[in-house]
């Protein structure tokens, strides 16, 4: 199977590291499949970047979040490119607080989004995606720490990576492989919302010494579903410039 003869679908690409993701697939000879909430223009954008570099992209809109949408989102992907190859868990929101003020309605939302949109999507991943394909979910760094304020977001990307560990045993058989990467502070629209104080703060953290990069994180994307990846499964790759 090689990367030119793949079909990948990327859940949440319209913006971000997504969007690198879906860049960085294409570039490899993917045809992309672009799943993206709202944002009309910046789908539309991400497509046409993708076939004038002379690539092949479609986007396709549907809100993961409400469970009926994640099937006809993949029935609609294998009408359009046919059987997929890769598939890119690449959905999340947050809410940060202290666990002692958050309410029941806080925690339904993040664990609604994180959790229970990303088993969504890697168990409709798991039906479709052909032997030998690649599964990834893109989690969270916050889960390998215990900073205040980040318990529900931290803990509802955690139950994403107990469901990638599993599902790599029981997809093995297939040769399919289930990973997932646990980005650091990285340069989104997201972040750049967070007052100048916290962002100068993340960075002293890292030893590296700076934010990272959508496509950063992206390029670890690509090497997990490339053949030289074939040997590695079940993993929580940490992708934090060294600040967890």
């Amino acid at each position: 199977m090689t990367m030119e003869a793949r079909v990948a679908l990327v859940t949440g690409a319209g913006r971000g590291i997504g969007r690198a993701i879906a860049l960085r697939l294409a570039g490899d000879g993917s045809a992309v499949l672009i799943n993206y909430r709202s944002n009309d223009s910046a789908a539309t954008e991400l497509v046409e970047a993708i076939r004038y570099a002379g690539g092949q992209a479609e986007a396709l809109r549907a809100d993961i979040s409400d469970p009926a949408q994640p099937r006809e989102l993949f029935d609609q992907a294998e009408r359009r490119f046919g059987p997929l190859d890769v598939v890119i868990s690449n959905v999340g929101t947050a809410r940060f607080g202290l666990l002692v003020e958050a309410e029941v309605a806080d925690f339904d939302a993040v664990f609604a989004t994180n959790a229970r949109a990303g088993f969504l999507v890697l168990r409709e991943g798991a039906r479709r995606v052909r032997d030998g394909g690649r599964l990834v979910a893109v989690s969270a760094g916050f889960t390998a720490t215990r900073q205040p304020g980040t318990g529900l977001y931290a803990a509802s990307k955690a139950a994403l990576e107990q469901l990638v560990r599993v599902l790599a045993v029981e997809l093995g058989p297939r040769q399919v492989t289930v990973n997932s990467v646990l980005p650091g502070p990285v340069r989104t629209d997201g972040l750049a919302s967070l007052p100048p104080a916290v962002i100068d703060r993340m960075i002293a953290e890292v030893p590296l010494g700076r934010l990272g990069e959508p496509e950063d994180i992206a390029d670890i994307v690509g090497f997990l579903v490339s053949h030289e990846a074939r040997w590695v499964t079940g993993q929580s790759i940490h992708a934090g410039g060294g600040a967890f």
